[in-house]
Formats: structure tokens, C-alpha cells, sequence
């Protein structure tokens, strides 16, 4: 192998102990490729017949990165579970000869620990870890649809406990620092500055020793000790993590249970079958569907986050944003500006108590951190200064940004504009947070329509991913490229979509909540509409998605889209009546649901309110593709008219901004999957038998009868 171009290098210290590099050449974090398996074995016999060492420290060449996984690539290349399995066996049996070293391996980690870079921490003989914000430790496997399969899941158990080890395994979760070190993960959490001084004196000190290691008991209370050494008890455990997952995944997804299974083979049975099980489960959940899926999802995004708004077109600097509005939109956007994207930031509202909302918006989240020592007292009170308030526009001279989040009214958009005009300077991009309303309407009266561009958040804010930017045909390219690097600061994976109502991810949303609206006004009752959905993959049903939108946002919406895209967009008039009633959903504690009960139940009385008589006439499938074809047929309408600028922004705008069942891909993904012709063929039959809403639109009848896909 060219030296140049190796990724581990032995570089030995006047004490006796050497330094294990990684650095991956060419690349911006270390992963992990089964390429490396000659050179790994390579470094390990020399360590081995090397009798002057006294330990090794595992480094990273990069900065604020230990090892950021393994490289997924690798699995796209398996043509069989065989393959994929193979891989695992690799895996595994290298970092078994790194445990079995008879000098002490310490990992020294700074910056992201994931995946394969956790199992690789955890096959040495201690770890220490830096207090670096960055550092970051976690198994996310399941997040693509795997498991860890190069002996996470044996190992983790035995360094935290069995529970603790399936919450890491089966959410995917990162544990910070003080959390890792709380948990038994790792030995000490020092400065960077000193990572590796510790890491070296920890091997001198003779407090590790190499070889099998003796795994210290996980320090447990009482009910711990019960679920966790007694066979009673780990059945009671495992029962437990089976029924809450199958409650959560309604069974779409196949690796938490086989996550589940491995770390009970291996502490019921033996860690060789454990082992041996780990790798015949990772094989085959790689061929699995549901993993191409998600790992499709995951290229997708990683390619979107290389990307700008318009090719070629860098965006402008941005030192200062502010925001119009202090409600629960304008809180949450402020928020993401001065948390994720750390730019000061300034809110406007007409009086001191939307400022005061905003602000305990951002505290409230800040503190919760502190609390559980994600965050220093300082860091939060540094966060929260990059926050002002003001009644007026003074501050907002300087301002490169201004976010507006006020009410879906046209006239009062319009004058924010001119207000933004007047008050800031000539560069300053006046972009619109409206959930419907076209952005070329609220820029019609502008002087300089250029900056006037919709930039569309879902709530909340600070947890929901997705962000709509929308331009209409007067939005300069420079305007397009510099709120896209915004909203990506923000934390924020962005598509670019064209300017027309209800843009796309609340365009496809519309006809699917309508229908669910038919269906209950038809006699289907709420429970059994929002668990059909949920059954199909969606996070919540849509009532339930109604009553926490609210269903005023609801109905203010529909007559936007009515009236600019046609009647197949209308309302049930009906639920007029909801809102005279002041069933507005969460916010009045009054919805579809009740939310003055512990547990959550369907409000009976609206069944009267409405009119309906209760009559199941139609199966959870039927009423589960009823909802989602319209969906379906919307989203190639979006497509045809190109309001998306391709299938894969479609997939991800669904996925990330209305929970679309990720582990089907997306609209698109998911008709390829179905195929065009049967989804045609479903969508006539409903014309016949139901009502002409269901014609399938031409681009769909056109590719069915070509045979054609969405990802060729």
C-alpha cells in the first residue's frame, strides 16, 4: 500500500506508548470501509511484536471527529445478505484482535464517536473522551434500518447495562460527555487539551490492562439488579422493549426487534451466538427494503446539504436576522438563528408581551438543557443575549435578514414589506414565513420584489427539519442561494419550490386531510380514521394532526387553496362548525380529542356536533390508501407542474415536513414501488364507485401506460 495513503499510523512516543493514528486521506471525518481490514491487521501484528510497547492511544487525525461511522457505501455494493453478513464476520473478528491485544488500547475521542466508531471505542480496553460540545457518542444504526454489526451489540450491554444499552440501540440516541462518562461508557471526561496526557497516564498508571477485558458490574438500584441478573427479571425486560417497540413502529420496521433478539442471545445464551447472531440479522436487514429506504433518505439529504440554492451562485454574508412577529412561529425561528445558526437576532412585535413569549420560548428549551446538563448556566445566558426585542424598528438598520411571521393576511404582508423597505438597507431580504399565500401576492407592491422570498418553517420550529423556500419570478438568484445557506445554518434541510399556493408540502397535505375529513363525515369514527394512518406509518393520524396544527390554521388555509387551485381543494363546510363551537384542537384543550383527561380519548360530543352517525363501513387498508393516493396524485401534480425541482426534493419535503412514512421513501419512492398502473387503476375504481376527486391526474395515466419510474 502507497504510505501516502494510509489511514492508520503507528507513531511511537519517548515513554514507551505509541500513538494510533486514524485519518481517512481526502476526507473531512474518518469512516470506517472494509478496505482497511489488510492494513488493521497489518498494524495490529505489529503492535503485537513490538515488545518495548507499554500501551496504544487511539487518535483521530481530524479535527473535532474520532470516527463518524462506518461508510454506507459499502452496503449498497451487496448483492446478497451472504455479502452483507460477510462484512459483519470482518468487522467483528478485527476488532476482537484489537480486544485481544495483551497491552492496554485506550480510544482517545474528540468530536463525533457513531456507529462502527463506537464499536471500535468499545472493542479497546478503556476510553476517554474530551468535553468538547462536538463529542458526541451513540449506535445509529437503527436510524438506517440496521443494527450494529460489528459487535455493538454484545459489547454495549456489558459497559451500561442491558436497558441502557437497548434506549442507545433501539432510538439511535447520542449520549454528550457527562452523559457517557454517567453511563459507564467511558472512563473520564477531560479537556481537549489534555486528551491524550490522560489517555497516556491512564495506560502508565497500570490501571488498565490489555487483553479480554474484565467488564466492572454496571452500578444499578435495586429494580435494575432484579430486571437485569435474574432470568425473571431479563424476561420481564425484554418483554417490556418488544411491546414498546412493536406500540411505535406498528411493525414497519424490522430492526428493533432483531436489535432486541441479538443482546438477548448474548447474555441468555453466549456471546459467540450472540455474535454470531449480530451478523446473520445485520446481513439480511441490508436487503431488506426498509433499509434501502432509509439509506436512500440519508444520500439524499447528505447530497442536499452540499448543494446550494442556484448553482454557481454564492450567497451573500449574513451577520444579523430579525424577525417579525413574537408567536409560536417567531419564537421557534429566533430560536434556530441564535442557537443553531449563532447570529444575533432581533424580534419585532407590537407589544412586549409577543416579545416576552418569544423569549421564554427560547428559555424554557435552554433551560430544560441546563437541568439535565446538556448545557452550562453560562453557555444558556450567553444563547439567550443573541436574543433582543424591540416595538419598533430601531436595531433593524444593519439587519441582512428580516423573517416575517405574522398572520395569513395579504394586506398586513404587503405592508411589512414597505415597513422593511423603509427601515432597513437596500440589500436587506424581506422573507416571508406564510404557509399558503403566494409569495409573488405579498411582493406585488414591493420596490424591490428581488428580496422578497418565501421561507416556509413547520412547527415546532426547533424540532421539525424541513424548511420550503419558495421564489417567485421576480426573486434575484443571489436571494435564492443566501436564505438557502440561512436555513441550512439553521439547522434547516432546505428545498427550493415554486411559487403557487400551498407551495408543495401543504398542497399534498391538503387533499389527504380532506379526505380523512370525508371519511368521518361518511360515519368512520376519529380513532379508527387516525389509526389506520398511523398503522400505514405516519407519525400521528390526521384528526389528531388537525387538533395540533389547530384547526382555525386549517381553515384559514383551504380557501387560499380553493381559490387558487380549484374546488378539489374545498373543505367540508361542516367543520365550520367545529370552530363556532371553539374546537380549535390543543390550544383550546378542546379538539377531536379531549386534553383534560390523563389518558388521550376521542371527544364524543363531536360526533353530534357535526351530524354523524357512526358507521364503519370501510377497512383500515381502504381508508389508510384512500388518504394517502390523494397525497400521491397531488404530489405528481406538483411534479408535472414543477413546483419541486425533482422526485427526490418531492420524497424528502414529505418525509421531513409532514412525517410521510419514511421507511416507504417517500411519494415518489413509494409509486415506483406500488407502480403507476396499480395506483391508476385504485384511483378509477374510487372515480367510479366513490366521486370524480379520484381521477388520477395525466402525468401519472401517462407514466403508467409507458411503464415508467420516478428513479429510472
Amino acid at each position: 500500500m502507497d504510505n501516502n495513503k494510509q489511514t492508520f499510523t503507528l507513531v511511537r512516543q519517548d515513554n514507551g506508548i505509541a500513538h494510533l493514528v486514524m485519518d481517512v486521506a481526502g476526507e473531512s471525518m474518518n469512516t470506517l470501509k472494509a478496505a482497511f481490514a489488510e492494513e488493521v491487521s497489518k498494524v495490529l501484528s505489529e503492535i503485537k511484536q513490538d515488545n518495548t510497547l507499554r500501551g496504544v492511544v487511539l487518535v483521530s487525525g481530524k479535527k473535532d471527529s474520532f470516527v463518524a461511522g462506518a461508510d454506507i457505501n459499502m452496503l449498497a455494493s451487496c448483492q446478497s445478505a451472504q455479502e452483507a453478513i460477510a462484512l459483519s464476520r470482518q468487522g467483528q473478528m478485527i476488532f476482537d484482535q484489537l480486544e485481544q491485544i495483551d497491552i492496554p488500547v485506550v480510544a482517545a475521542i474528540n468530536g463525533a464517536c457513531l456507529g462502527g466508531g463506537l464499536e471500535l471505542a468499545m472493542a479497546c480496553h478503556a476510553r476517554i473522551c474530551s468535553d468538547n460540545p462536538k463529542t458526541a457518542l451513540g449506535l445509529p444504526e437503527v436510524q438506517l434500518g440496521l443494527l450494529p454489526g460489528s459487535g455493538g451489540t454484545q459489547r454495549l450491554p456489558k459497559l451500561v447495562g442491558i436497558q441502557k444499552a437497548l434506549d442507545m440501540m433501539l432510538t439511535g440516541k447520542q449520549l454528550r460527555a457527562k452523559q457517557a462518562l454517567k453511563a459507564g461508557l467511558v472512563n473520564d471526561v477531560v479537556p481537549e487539551s489534555v486528551l491524550t496526557d490522560v489517555a497516556e497516564k491512564l495506560i502508565l498508571s497500570g490501571k488498565v490492562s490489555g487483553g479480554k477485558p474484565k467488564y466492572s458490574k454496571v452500578k444499578l438500584n435495586m429494580l435494575g439488579k432484579f430486571l437485569e441478573r435474574t432470568a425473571p427479571g431479563r424476561k420481564v425486560l425484554f418483554n417490556q422493549a418488544t411491546k414498546t417497540v412493536l406500540g411505535k413502529t406498528k411493525g414497519n420496521y424490522p430492526a428493533p426487534l432483531k436489535i432486541i433478539d441479538c443482546v438477548k442471545t448474548g447474555v441468555e445464551q453466549s456471546p459467540a451466538k450472540g455474535y454470531q447472531l449480530e451478523a446473520d440479522h445485520f446481513g439480511h436487514l441490508v436487503m431488506t427494503p426498509v433499509s434501502k429506504e432509509l439509506r436512500q433518505i440519508f444520500f439524499a439529504t447528505t447530497d442536499m446539504k452540499k448543494e446550494q440554492g442556484i448553482e454557481g451562485v454564492e450567497a451573500l454574508p449574513i451577520s444579523n436576522v430579525a424577525v417579525l412577529g413574537g408567536g409560536l412561529m417567531g419564537g421557534g425561528i429566533a430560536f434556530v438563528t441564535a442557537t443553531k445558526a449563532k447570529l444575533p437576532v432581533r424580534i419585532k412585535d407590537i407589544n412586549h408581551q409577543g416579545i416576552h413569549h418569544a423569549l421564554k420560548y427560547s428559555f424554557d428549551i435552554l433551560n430544560k438543557k441546563v437541568k439535565r446538563r446538556f448545557m452550562k448556566k453560562s453557555e444558556q445566558q450567553k444563547q439567550m443575549s443573541m436574543i433582543t426585542g424591540t416595538t419598533d424598528y430601531t436595531g433593524f438598520k444593519a439587519t441582512d435578514v428580516v423573517i416575517e411571521a405574522v398572520f395569513e393576511d395579504l394586506a398586513l404582508k404587503q405592508n411589512m414589506v414597505a415597513d422593511i423597505e423603509s427601515h432597513c438597507k437596500e440589500s436587506t431580504i424581506f422573507a416571508s414565513n406564510t404557509s399558503s399565500l403566494p409569495i409573488g401576492q405579498i411582493a406585488e407592491k414591493a420596490k424591490r420584489p428581488e428580496n422578497v422570498i418565501g421561507l416556509h418553517y413547520f412547527s415546532p420550529v426547533d424540532k421539525m427539519p424541513l424548511a420550503e423556500i419558495i421564489a417567485h419570478d421576480k426573486t434575484s438568484d443571489q436571494t435564492i442561494s443566501t436564505t438557502v445557506a440561512l436555513a441550512k445554518k439553521q439547522g434547516k434541510t432546505p428545498i427550493v419550490v415554486k411559487d403557487k399556493a400551498g407551495f408543495y408540502v401543504n398542497r399534498i397535505l391538503a387533499p389527504y386531510m380532506n379526505e380523512a375529513a370525508i371519511l368521518l363525515l361518511s360515519g368512520e369514527p376519529v380513532e379508527k380514521i387516525d389509526k389506520a394512518l398511523v398503522k400505514f406509518g405516519f407519525p400521528v393520524g390526521p384528526m389528531q394532526l388537525l387538533d395540533e396544527v389547530g384547526i382555525d390554521i386549517g381553515a384559514k388555509i383551504g380557501p387560499i387553496l380553493e381559490a387558487e387551485l380549484g374546488e378539489r381543494f374545498a373543505p367540508p363546510s361542516a367543520f365550520n362548525k367545529l370552530i363556532e363551537d371553539g374546537r380549535l384542537g390543543r390550544k383550546t384543550k378542546k379538539g377531536f380529542y379531549q386534553y383534560n383527561t390523563k389518558k388521550k380519548q376521542v371527544d364524543e360530543s363531536v360526533y353530534q356536533l357535526l351530524g354523524i352517525t357512526k358507521s364503519e363501513s370501510l377497512s383500515t387498508e381502504d381508508i389508510s390508501l384512500r388518504c394517502t393516493y390523494m397525497m400521491l396524485n397531488e404530489a405528481v401534480r406538483c411534479f408535472d407542474e414543477g413546483i419541486i425541482r425533482n422526485a427526490r426534493d418531492g420524497d424528502i419535503g414529505a418525509i421531513f415536513g409532514i412525517g410521510f412514512p419514511p421507511f416507504l421513501g417517500g411519494p415518489f419512492r413509494y409509486i415506483d414501488q406500488v407502480g403507476a398502473n396499480n395506483i391508476v387503476v385504485k384511483l378509477n375504481q374510487w372515480k367510479q364507485e366513490v366521486d370524480a376527486r379520484f381521477t388520477p391526474c395525466q402525468l401519472l395515466v401517462d407514466m403508467a401506460e409507458k411503464g415508467e419510474l420516478f428513479y429510472p
